[in-house]
């Protein structure tokens, strides 16, 4: 316990998923956190959803990823509220597209928006923040996506790659000026979360799940306990010397 003790989180995507596990993980270890999504009758159950938890330890806003001043506006709440932030998890993500002929343009941006410029907008934002508080790690979800291709799925490939090499180049940038934060990606494989509903509706959850599966070597997917104690060590002093560079839980789909 108190891994994170201390430190304070904004954590976008906190609805469901992977940033709502991510959430709880941070406040089980000792963090103070934000939690915003753009959902809003699911972020503002959060007093009800997160009832095991001091009301003190968190507060929930609507946030939309890819705006600007919707960024501006949940630091500004998160430092009101708690007093400085020492850790972003970018968590908030979308999956849509197909293949490169069909994936319509207005798709393709959408996808970018969502999933790579809210990444630029946090990092952005956030960094003079996490200076100012002393010391700060920077957490982006990517996606084995972002690593191995799919002939399918062309502009979440695409974001999720950006999200990769974008988080290198926030990192360096930090240590050539000299702060004390770090940035770093992770890159799961499938994961058992709301973003497999459409795959489960198509084919029943079972097939679905034995489908995806069969891609990964270690025959099953990922649940959200194997993301969300990676963001943790990320988020904590434990990894105080790693930057730029990214944890891969993909059941060793990339070794083939």
């Amino acid at each position: 316990m108190g891994r994170v003790e201390d430190k304070v989180a904004i954590v976008t995507g906190a609805a469901s998923g992977l940033g709502f596990a991510a959430a709880q993980k941070l406040m089980d270890e000792g963090a103070k956190v934000l939690l915003t999504d753009i959902n809003e009758e699911v972020i503002l159950s959060m007093p009800e959803r997160l009832s095991n938890f001091s009301a003190t330890q968190f507060k929930a806003t609507t946030h939309d990823v890819a705006n600007e001043e919707s960024w501006i506006n949940a630091i500004e709440i998160a430092e009101k509220h708690f007093g400085k932030i020492n850790i972003l998890v970018n968590s908030a993500g979308i999956s849509l597209g197909a293949d490169i002929v069909s994936t319509d343009f207005e798709i393709w941006k959408k996808v970018h928006e969502v999933n790579l410029d809210s990444v630029f907008l946090g990092c952005k934002y956030i960094i003079p923040v996490m200076a100012k508080s002393g010391q700060g790690s920077i957490i982006n979800l990517s996606s084995i996506s972002g690593i191995v291709a799919g002939w399918n799925t062309a502009a979440y490939n695409s974001s999720k790659a950006g999200v990769r090499l974008l988080s290198k180049s926030v990192a360096l940038y930090c240590a050539k000026k000299g702060y004390d934060v770090r940035c770093n990606s992770i890159h799961p494989a499938f994961v058992d979360t709301p973003i497999l509903d459409p795959l489960k509706q198509a084919f029943g959850e079972e097939k679905a799940v034995a489908k995806l599966s069969r891609q990964i070597p270690m025959n099953k997917i990922g649940d959200t306990d194997d993301v969300s104690y990676a963001i943790l060590y990320l988020a904590s002093d434990e990894s105080k010397f790693m930057t730029g560079t990214e944890i891969i839980l993909d059941g060793g789909l990339s070794a083939m």
